[in-house]
């Protein structure tokens, strides 16, 4: 039953990512203005990236595929995107401060998720550690 709740857990957490990610990707629309003034070069690709990293982060998130690494690599790409996106802190008229700021916690949330869901992933040693450690074994 565990097993059954990560997973529903880890496939709830990944769907924004995949949602939002393949919009960002296809259609970076207002968030390249948001990378451009960070002073971040190219900020059309880097939105399309990121998305795209999102993505395929969400699918191995999804489907439990590295689990591990999927999380962190969501939590790599989820820090810029929130400093970035949603400096609620910077915001002089009130309601973009707060819609910012409830953006940010959300994301804060999110990755909240990612630290949870890497630290249950199962241990995913490389093929080649495998191999070494199987044979110290045998």
């Amino acid at each position: 039953m565990v097993k059954l709740l990560q997973r529903g857990a880890a496939i709830a957490t990944a769907a924004p990512y995949i949602w939002l990610g393949y919009e960002a990707a296809k259609s970076p629309g207002a968030r390249k203005e948001l990378v451009a003034q960070a002073g971040l070069p190219a900020a059309d690709l880097l939105v399309r990236i990121n998305g795209a990293a999102m993505v395929v982060g969400g699918l191995a998130l999804a489907t439990g595929f590295r689990q591990r690494r999927a999380a962190l690599g969501l939590i790599a790409s989820m820090v810029p995107t929130t400093l970035v996106g949603h400096s609620f802190w910077q915001h002089d008229d009130p309601q973009m401060r707060v819609t910012n700021r409830i953006q940010f916690l959300k994301n804060l949330g999110l990755i909240g998720g990612l630290v949870a869901l890497a630290s249950l992933a199962p241990n995913q040693s490389s093929p080649s550690t495998t191999r070494r450690r199987l044979r110290r074994r045998g």
